[in-house]
């Protein structure tokens, strides 16, 4: 987890070995987040529970794995809970775990900040939601959902191994408090939630009890209601099944309780996409419980790219950063994988270099491909939405994993000119008419906007179809692919465009409009002309084959970089220098013909500074508008289009 410096001033004196109390400030993002919170972002608020018992498990899990080096951590107990208790009069319900607890920087971290990429984008996203949105859930906050119950949350706290314990005070309106504590527990941390008027039912045992066997049955810790009975005797009870839930046979396991663990492992509110629960016995013994989201985790792009699926051994936690479990193009996984093969007090350094990892990362990966292309066989539909969700993830796999290249071609969806919905290559390549050797492609930031290319008339003219690639990764997979079933990929927008050697349009009343026109008389002096003039700012002009309404276009040379490859490199920097372009002309189009017979009568057409030199000029603004590119000089541009209106509008 990145870190992020706290925004929080202190307003006691320098802290000494044992600090006073400090009053610090909430990250502006998590004040904005608890305001939403507040105002019942959530259509349940029983979520609440659900998320504190979430973490508090978490929380046993990762002491349990520290305690495999550092034994002494749990100080004998290793009975982990998590214990719920009212108290009726004082209008309180806590949260208690004996996991491995918080100090007080963990608290300022933890609970004052969200410390992840993307947060301010998210938050912005909240704002725009209507009440009752559930989207918080994908962003790992769910300790503010206290918020939505209680006008005050107190955390009291004491990390294992250390002997101070610490208090963590908020009322969610911008500032916490943060003091020694010697009120926390031996070890662990606990939640008390001061309720808001109106939110007594949260103080009732029974409707407990249903919060709990309703979401949090699966966890696998003992989740325990502390009471008094009539005689003031203490009471305990547990409230759910304390399993692992991928332990269980799937006989015995509701869609339902499929669905909360997903919940529980993701930190998420949407339902899965798809589950895998499977057993893996032979050379390697491992369980596997996977999921699918079916909404996009808000930090899916980030850099890290890490992966929501947790490791267990022996049904003990070990990590959940275990970067060799699933490949990267997977990082939208959640669940678990518990293994039977691997030590319990194997270090993260050692999962770096395991070959039993590996194999299970091989196996895991076929498992979920093959998943995936039997749902885009049979719900195809049902695919298109998947991939539209991580479809961009998912071809990172191309250029990063050559044995599953072929799979992975064909789970690949496109947007394409051939209507609104998704094509794959297979598709592609039987429909394509005779003569066509290549696969076309377009790539740019917008599917919409890449409609609507001048590059692409030639290509509707001929029927021919064109992928059009909106997503960054496209630039870096196919310089790596190459080619699908023997046909080449090819950028619209690169080279020749080999037109010539393709069919008719298959519509009958479609003709052929990239038939050559009449030679214009003076069409071959227009070329050099233009290229003698514009020599500084392009490579080559040359007659198009694939405009047929544009006058003109830029594309790269054959051996050049694709020109929006090029745009997002210059973007990030990595490139300083941009290839000179290749101008094309329309031969057939009115203003181009006009430009030749123009230049062909000579006199002033030709001088420098002339109506000519004027229009070639002009031209090339127009191409790179149409790229979408900054013009050089657009006070240059301006006088030329008004002089070339005012010549248009004189007296004849």
């Amino acid at each position: 987890m990145a870190k992020k410096k706290s925004t929080a001033k202190s307003t006691s004196k320098t802290a000494q070995s044992a600090p006073q109390e400090e009053t610090l400030g909430f990250q502006a993002e998590v004040s904005r987040l608890l305001h939403i919170v507040a105002n019942a972002l959530y259509s349940n608020k029983e979520i609440f529970l659900r998320e504190l018992i979430s973490n508090a498990s978490d929380a046993c899990d990762r002491l349990r794995y520290a305690a495999l080096t550092q034994p002494a951590l749990t100080g004998g107990d290793a009975d982990f809970q998590v214990v719920l208790a009212c108290d009726s009069k004082a209008r309180t319900l806590s949260v208690t775990d004996n996991g491995i607890g918080m100090n007080r920087g963990d608290l300022v971290e933890n609970l004052g900040t969200i410390a992840r990429s993307g947060t301010a984008a998210f938050v912005q996203q909240l704002e725009q939601k209507a009440v009752g949105s559930n989207l918080i859930g994908q962003f790992g906050v769910g300790f503010y959902a206290a918020f939505m119950v209680a006008d005050t949350v107190e955390v009291t706290s004491r990390k294992a191994g250390e002997t101070q314990g610490w208090r963590w005070t908020s009322v969610g309106k911008g500032e916490f408090t943060v003091a020694a504590s010697d009120d926390a527990p031996a070890r662990g941390t606990r939640i008390v939630l001061h309720l808001k008027k109106g939110e007594d039912e949260f103080l009732d045992a029974a409707r407990l009890r249903r919060i709990v066997k309703t979401y949090s049955d699966h966890v696998a810790i003992p989740v325990i209601l502390h009471s008094r009975d009539k005689n003031g005797a203490d009471k305990d009870e547990t409230l759910n099944a304390a399993s692992a839930i991928w332990t269980r046979p799937k006989s015995e396991i509701s869609d339902e309780a499929y669905t909360e663990f997903y919940h529980h492992a993701a930190h998420a509110f949407d339902d899965p996409w798809l589950r895998l629960h499977f057993k893996a016995e032979g050379v390697l013994d491992y369980t596997g419980l996977l999921f699918i989201p079916s909404s996009k985790p808000f930090d899916l792009f980030h850099p890290e790219r890490q992966h929501g699926v947790k490791l267990y051994v022996k049904r003990v936690f070990i990590s959940d950063n275990c970067d060799e479990l699933v490949p990267a193009y997977l990082r939208f996984l959640r669940g678990v994988i518990d293994t039977e093969d691997l030590p319990l007090n194997i270090s993260r350094e050692v999962l770096q270099h395991n070959p039993m990892l590996a194999k299970i990362r091989k196996a895991v990966t076929k498992r979920v491909l093959g998943e995936l292309e039997k749902r885009a066989k049979d719900l195809a539909d049902d695919y298109n939405k998947f991939w539209q969700t991580f479809g961009a993830v998912l071809k990172e796999g191309l250029y990063e994993d050559g044995e599953q290249r072929k799979t992975l071609l064909g789970l690949a969806r496109f947007a394409s000119t051939k209507g609104d919905g998704l094509v794959s290559l297979a598709e592609y390549v039987a429909r394509m008419p005779a003569g066509q050797e290549a696969i076309y492609y377009l790539s740019g930031d917008d599917a919409a906007a890449l409609r609507r290319s001048p590059h692409l008339e030639g290509f509707a003219a001929k029927g021919v179809e064109v992928l059009l690639l909106s997503d960054p990764v496209d630039e870096f997979w196919i310089p790596s692919v190459t080619e699908f079933e023997g046909r080449r990929f090819k950028s619209v927008t690169r080279g020749a465009t080999e037109l010539g050697k393709i069919g008719a349009a298959p519509d009958a009343d479609a003709g052929d409009k990239t038939g050559k026109p009449a030679p214009a008389p003076g069409l071959d002096a227009l070329v050099a002309f233009a290229k003698l003039t514009l020599k500084d700012q392009i490579k080559d002009v040359r007659l198009s084959e694939r405009l047929t309404d544009s006058a003109v276009c830029l594309v790269a040379d054959e051996g050049d970089m694709d020109m929006h490859l090029e745009r997002l490199l210059k973007q990030h920097r990595q490139l300083d220098q941009t290839a000179k372009r290749v101008l094309e002309i329309n031969p057939g189009h009115p203003m181009i013909r006009r430009l030749a017979d123009r230049l062909a009568e000579g006199g002033d057409a030709t001088v420098a500074g002339g109506p000519v030199e004027e229009a070639a000029r002009l031209l090339l603004d127009q191409a790179r508008i149409l790229e979408g590119e900054a013009l050089p000089d657009p006070a240059a541009f301006g006088r030329r289009l008004a002089l070339l209106v005012e010549r248009g509008l004189a007296p004849g």
